[in-house]
């Protein structure tokens, strides 16, 4: 068992604005869980308290259900993997894997099986002799990973891990890290601000702002029903249109969107909705309208248009060539629809 639960943590520094505010979260045994969110959202000072480098303002942190507030780090049982790979520059690859079990003076022979087998998993054996310096970046992070993989830890803590790589190298070293995932059948507790990383690697995704939880689901659900208009606007781009309720229909710009059936009840009483939609299902539907570009940008086979409704800057992915200052019609599918009330909710969760 390798589960880390919070029940109802606080963070603050010096009993100011609170960093970490009322989180409760179950991590499950072996599950790879990433939390997600803008700098400044809470999520690394989350990740240091599970390691004991920050103390808890309140609440609990437990590890396999063991109250771990007063634990020393390094009776924790956990393994961190920091952005800055934090290798002994002076050391080879094989010392730096091994240093840790040597500071905890395990014996010669069961570190050599270890660093090798390590070594093995992540294609580092042929770099065993080399300095850091002689590695390139993926290979860099690779041996802070060695180094984690070694001790054989009940839980493993990332902390922005990719973000020092070029795009190419963070793809591949993604696919690594869920393979290693895979074959060590160990909690994966996972930080980064990145959407893509988030939604490819975890199992489950927390996504934070100003130090609550917003949501924790599936990448699936958060994509496709995310809980409010924050979780919405960051996993993934999304449009906010403004709307006026007006008997079946909501109104914007002269345009009518039908309200579905199963909204209906959910919005009696209310005077204005936010419709969402995302930028890939802004055409297609039987609901016309006329927007005006205003920047454009080219993604190889497609195109995103910006534009405005109203006072809302949106975008459209579309497969269409055009230009800014071009005229362009766009089709919108109450289908392809999510709808929020005005605390920003989503009216379907």
């Amino acid at each position: 068992m390798s589960s880390v639960t919070f029940k109802h943590v606080n963070k603050s520094y010096d009993n100011k604005k609170l960093i970490i505010n009322n989180v409760s979260l179950d991590i499950k045994d072996k599950e790879f869980i990433v939390l997600v969110g803008a700098s400044g959202c809470g999520k690394s000072t989350a990740l240091r308290m599970i390691a004991g480098l920050e103390e808890i303002t309140a609440g609990e942190i437990l590890i396999d259900d063991k109250v771990v507030n007063n634990v020393h780090p390094k009776d924790r049982d956990i393994a961190f993997v920091f952005q800055s790979y934090a290798l002994y520059p002076h050391m080879s690859v094989y010392d730096n894997i091994a240093f840790g079990l040597k500071m905890r003076k395990v014996d010669k022979k069961t570190i050599d099986t270890k660093v090798k087998e390590a070594a093995e998993i992540l294609n580092l054996t042929q770099y065993l002799d080399r300095k850091p310096k002689q590695l390139s970046g993926g290979q860099r992070q690779r041996v802070a990973l060695g180094r984690a993989i070694v001790r054989n830890p009940k839980v493993f803590l990332m902390d922005e891990p990719l973000s020092n790589l070029d795009a190419k190298l963070r793809v591949q070293m993604r696919s690594e890290i869920k393979k290693l995932h895979k074959k060590l059948q160990t909690t994966f507790v996972y930080v980064t601000h990145d959407q893509t990383e988030a939604l490819t690697m975890g199992d489950r995704i927390v996504v934070l702002d100003k130090g609550v939880v917003q949501q924790v689901d599936t990448p699936q659900n958060i994509y496709s029903k995310p809980a409010n208009t924050f979780v919405a606007g960051f996993i993934g781009q999304m449009n906010f249109i403004e709307t006026v309720v007006d008997g079946d229909v909501l109104k914007f710009n002269n345009v009518c969107v039908p309200i579905p059936e199963n909204v209906k009840s959910q919005i009696s009483g209310m005077d204005k909705v936010t419709i969402g939609i995302r930028p890939e299902n802004m055409s297609g539907g039987n609901i016309k309208f006329a927007v005006k570009v205003d920047i454009s940008e080219m993604l190889g086979s497609e195109q995103i248009a910006y534009f405005n409704i109203g006072d809302e800057k949106c975008s459209a992915r579309l497969n269409s060539d055009f230009h800014i200052g071009d005229e362009l019609i766009l089709g919108i599918s109450p289908d392809n629809m999510l709808f929020f009330d005005s605390e920003g909710k989503n009216i379907l969760n």
